[in-house]
């Protein structure tokens, strides 16, 4: 099951996604890097939303990326972190001091933010894995 937000809005990465996105749906990447999410959140307009995401077998050079994609869109790059909390104009990363959890922040969603989040890690090669988390709004 793919999770959601319900709430909703290109990268240069799409297409190296999108190939990632195949990989892991194929089951041929390897599991050694995954993350976790809860399958949907629901919300109500004007909130901020937390998204959590869990990634215990993060490594010292893994990023912390977020993407969101709507319905027939590409993947859209919301932010990344490495270790430090941090701020852009459409959201905030908080990250643990381990580095085995993180939060992305949506300040004040509307319904133009429900679509699919997904959480991944990548390290500088671009190995990565990830999952995804849907939003609603009620």
């Amino acid at each position: 099951m793919i999770p959601l937000l319900h709430v909703t809005p290109g990268d240069p990465t799409t297409v190296e996604f999108l190939k990632l996105l195949t990989q892991v749906l194929r089951g041929s990447v390897a599991t050694r890097k995954r993350t976790t999410q809860p399958n949907s959140k629901d919300c109500a307009e004007g909130e901020d939303v937390k998204l959590p995401c869990n990634h215990s077998t993060i490594s010292g050079a893994d990023y912390i990326h977020w993407y969101r994609q709507n319905p027939n869109q590409s993947p859209q790059h919301i932010i990344h972190g490495l270790q430090s909390n941090v701020t852009n104009s459409m959201a905030s990363l908080t990250i643990a001091s381990d580095r085995k959890s993180s939060t992305l922040i949506l300040p004040r969603v509307t319904l133009r933010d429900t679509a699919v989040y997904y959480c991944i890690l990548r390290d500088p090669q671009w190995d990565r894995w990830g999952c995804t988390c849907t939003v609603s709004l009620w």
